[in-house]
């Protein structure tokens, strides 16, 4: 059998496909807003936003974001506190930062235009392969494939593909592939028929065959096999990090937040003190403190900490109240939140927030679920 299916294909079957697989692009292609026109500016945010996250979610932070920034020039000046706000609860915070740099970048370097090959797309700041394939196939017609997971389990059904996607050396494969097959007339219109075809009907786990166009051309179909593509090895499970969180409150209804440094993980963002811990720590906290106990004793004393954040003078509920994971791409945060009150001024950096002003600072998702896990758990004495 030829390793490289692709290239039996003949320059009359290549056309074939390439008609029948555009023509029901334009008949059932998504209604999303990026693609009201071939902006490359909105067609990058577009992109960007898209990188680990569903088209649902995507679509009301879009809409903000270009409210916000309808220009290049005006993504390129904003605070970056702004930009963060902008993208909070999307995640993945450099994105947002590589942005941000990207559009200085075409303000500095192109004359505040997006350019217009390959070559230049791939040198701004945070745009690799597949989103410098999407801006140049669909704003500028350039014939570039935009190879991302969706991409690759379609073609890898095509031509049953046994390249591990997982690994990046794979990707050379499916780029020969489909530079075979993309159309240079529609060159974008075909990205994103592969993209819709990927999330609508050549999905993971239950493709359904007898909807796809392409069906009559796709050799897994032949071979009854499509449950066998594409060949992904396992990613490694993400490392467990354990912490304790303090949400704590001062006399002027004020809560105690602490900004993460302005590198590495949730970057200049903003949190409740956290306290790492080992998991058995972690687990004996869990097992110690589960009494339901909302009343506090008048006079506040540290003696009544759960032996955490022990350089705070703070008196603490006596019980957990709430658990709260995040999974990161590597990491997996497993958070305990107590509740405490202090009327003394607290060591440590941080500032004295009132929650009504909570909006004027960046939270990531973690500190949204802190703070989710102390609104759900207010009752009638949880206040002074």
């Amino acid at each position: 059998m030829n390793n490289k299916p692709w290239e039996a294909w003949s320059s009359a079957e290549v056309q074939q496909f390439q008609e029948e697989f555009l023509t029901w692009y334009q008949k059932e292609k998504r209604n999303l807003p990026w693609r009201y026109n071939q902006d490359p500016y909105r067609v990058w945010i577009s992109e960007i936003m898209l990188q680990q996250t569903r088209v649902d979610t995507v679509i009301d932070y879009y809409y903000r974001f270009m409210d916000a920034f309808p220009t290049i020039a005006d993504l390129a000046a904003s605070p970056e506190e702004k930009l963060l706000k902008i993208w909070e609860g999307l995640g993945y915070y450099s994105r947002a930062r590589n942005l941000q740099t990207a559009a200085q970048q075409i303000l500095a370097e192109f004359n505040g235009r997006m350019p217009a090959t390959i070559e230049k797309i791939r040198s701004l700041k945070g745009i690799g392969p597949y989103t410098a394939g999407a801006i140049g196939s669909i704003s500028f017609k350039l014939p570039e494939p935009a190879i991302d997971g969706n991409v690759m389990r379609v073609v890898s059904r095509l031509f049953c593909i046994e390249a591990d996607i997982a690994k990046a050396s794979s990707r050379k494969v499916f780029d020969e592939a489909m530079r075979t097959i993309i159309s240079h007339e529609e060159p974008g219109d075909f990205n994103q028929a592969m993209m819709d075809l990927g999330s609508s009907i050549c999905t993971p786990t239950s493709p359904n065959c007898a909807e796809c166009p392409i069906q009559s051309f796709c050799l897994a179909y032949k071979q009854q096999r499509q449950t066998d593509f594409p060949i992904k090895s396992k990613k490694m499970k993400p490392k467990d990090i354990y912490y304790v969180a303090g949400i704590i409150e001062n006399q002027q209804q004020e809560f105690f937040l602490q900004q993460r440094p302005d590198s590495g993980l949730l970057a200049s963002m903003w949190l409740f003190p956290l306290e790492e811990v080992s998991q058995a720590r972690f687990e004996e906290l869990k097992s110690s403190y589960t009494e339901d106990l909302n009343l506090f004793s008048n006079e506040l004393v540290a003696e009544d900490s759960p032996l955490i954040f022990q350089e705070y003078p703070i008196v603490w509920q006596k019980k957990i109240i709430g658990e709260v994971t995040h999974v990161f791409s590597h990491l997996k945060w497993h958070i305990l939140v107590f509740y405490g009150r202090t009327n003394e001024t607290l060591k440590s950096s941080g500032s004295w927030v009132k929650k009504e002003d909570f909006s004027n600072f960046v939270f990531p998702k973690p500190q949204q679920k802190m703070l989710a896990v102390w609104e759900n758990n207010q009752t009638s004495d949880n206040h002074w």
